[in-house]
């Protein structure tokens, strides 16, 4: 038999409003933008709110001039309203808090909060396709059966961000038939594999890194072959491995071929793009619109957040006006569903622009906080003037939460006198050095990377030796750490350095 029990326990729960507001919060100024776009085309109780002298232009190509006071009379008595229309009263604006409650408007925003700065220009986002886009438009000159350019849609939705497909082919099988109720086998897929595979950008598809490099040289010998294509396929098919480990010598030996000979051959493998899916970086051109834009005036720094389109918001008049009809009609029961929409959407419509508001408080608050720890950054645009910060220290001097700082910093940039930064460049660990200043770890990366550009080729500086260089530098830190840091800037071991 069962028993019945009652319990009561404590839960922790995001109200609507929170929710709306903290996915806002970790938008940038674009994507932001199109929220608001979205959100105005959902909800018809949220409008723009246009400016007067909009308004009198609009009025002003309407009117008609040409029609005299008593002919208006006229007009205006053809369509008087009939006695048991609803009384003009009934449709002043009403006060929307009598079915919203709102605990705390203290984080509110004034809207007079543009400036003559609003109208700048900023840099603008470059915007592209991906490189599955570009993919999919080359199944249908290359496909033709219906079948295979599902396998093909399959097999080009399972690529990584590289352009590699990690999954085995038997993943690929099982899910054609749970999703799709298509019954294939592994040798077609990787049939259809190799097909795309000869899609541009060459490299694409491969299912690891020497797969990837074969696919390159193999493209580069349709186009004509020599023995330097010849020798570079050779290495990645046959000596990969000690390639990998930059054993030369041993490679030469194994393939008995010059080492002159042998590091052509390297030098054509080294220029291969190991991903695919990325854009070289000699091609590569990325611009960003700021977040923020921080000006220095005069040793007074001036915060401002980038608006860009984003127009001032407004509850809908008309909306407010159906509500109060509706719900003083009091008539029928299927009003009910009517005033209840109406709420919702009213509802809606005020927490967005709440969000909106709070959003940008924060936004200014966690700027200002940064200004402020990283004057002497913004003064000089000195690398290493930037002092340690935590997310922790900018929490506790706004008195917010980490987390919230966390989605501040996530994905938003700033435009200074120096540049445009990304916020989390400003944060960073720190270390002591021996006259017991706290030093940023990104002055001691930025010295290593220094020396390793440095360092000679043939003989690289080991995880010891770049340890023992930092101490004579007064940082002293251990090994592990060293390695640590080498590691966080994309720098390979000493021996994976060495070249010829």
């Amino acid at each position: 038999m069962l028993k019945q029990s009652q319990s009561q326990k404590q839960l922790q729960k995001l109200s609507p409003q929170q929710l709306m507001y903290v996915k806002m919060l970790e938008l940038n100024t674009l994507n932001f933008e199109q929220r608001l776009e979205e959100e105005l085309i959902e909800n018809p109780a949220l409008e723009i709110t246009k400016d007067d002298d909009d308004f009198e232009n609009e009025f002003e190509e309407e009117s008609f001039p040409e029609i005299e006071k008593n002919e208006n009379e006229e007009f205006q008595n053809d369509f008087e309203e009939p006695e048991n229309t609803i009384e003009k009263e009934t449709f002043e604006e009403i006060d929307i808090e009598d079915f919203i409650e709102d605990d705390s408007d203290d984080y509110r925003l004034n809207d007079n909060n543009k400036n003559e700065d609003d109208d700048k220009i900023y840099p603008q986002i470059v915007f592209s396709t991906s490189f599955r886009d570009t993919l999919s438009e080359q199944i249908n000159s290359t496909f033709e059966d219906e079948d295979e350019i599902l396998i093909a849609e399959q097999i080009i939705g399972s690529l990584d961000d590289d352009g590699y497909l990690r999954r085995e082919l038997q993943s690929l099988v099982n899910d054609l038939l749970f999703q799709y109720n298509h019954n294939t086998t592994i040798e077609k897929i990787e049939k259809v594999l190799f097909k795309i595979q000869k899609f541009e950008p060459p490299g694409i598809g491969a299912r690891n890194l020497q797969e990837c490099l074969l696919i390159q040289i193999r493209k580069k010998e349709e186009k004509g072959r020599n023995p330097i294509i010849e020798l570079s396929k050779l290495i990645i098919t046959n000596c990969f491995e000690d390639f990998t480990k930059r054993q030369f010598e041993k490679i030469a030996n194994k393939l008995n071929v010059h080492i002159e000979y042998l590091k052509e051959a390297v030098q054509l493998i080294t220029k291969l793009n190991p991903k695919p899916a990325t854009v070289d970086d000699e091609t590569k051109t990325e611009t960003v619109i700021p977040d923020f834009v921080v000006a220095d005036n005069l040793g007074n720094f001036e915060i401002i957040l980038n608006q860009g389109n984003q127009p001032e918001l407004k509850i809908s008049q008309d909306f407010s006006d159906s509500l109060k009809y509706y719900d003083k009609a009091n008539t029928k029961n299927n009003n009910k569903e009517a005033v209840q929409f109406l709420k919702q959407k009213i509802d809606n419509a005020k927490w967005f622009i709440d969000a909106v508001k709070q959003r940008q408080n924060t936004l200014l608050l966690t700027m200002s906080a940064i200004v402020d720890i990283q004057k002497e950054f913004f003064k000089t645009g000195d690398s290493s003037k930037l002092k340690p910060m935590k997310l922790k220290d900018i929490a506790e001097k706004i008195n917010m939460d980490i987390s919230t700082i966390s989605r501040v910093a996530t994905s938003k940039y700033v435009q200074t006198d120096y540049g445009i930064f990304l916020l989390k460049y400003f944060f960073s660990e720190g270390i002591v050095n021996e006259d017991g200043e706290e030093i940023s770890t990104k002055e001691v990366k930025r010295l290593m990377q220094e020396t390793i550009n440095a360092e000679d080729k043939k003989n690289p500086m080991t995880d010891d030796e770049l340890t023992e260089l930092l101490k004579t530098k007064g940082y002293t830190m251990a090994r592990r750490t060293v390695a640590k840091y080498r590691e966080q800037l994309n720098i390979p071991v000493a021996r994976l350095r060495k070249s010829f």
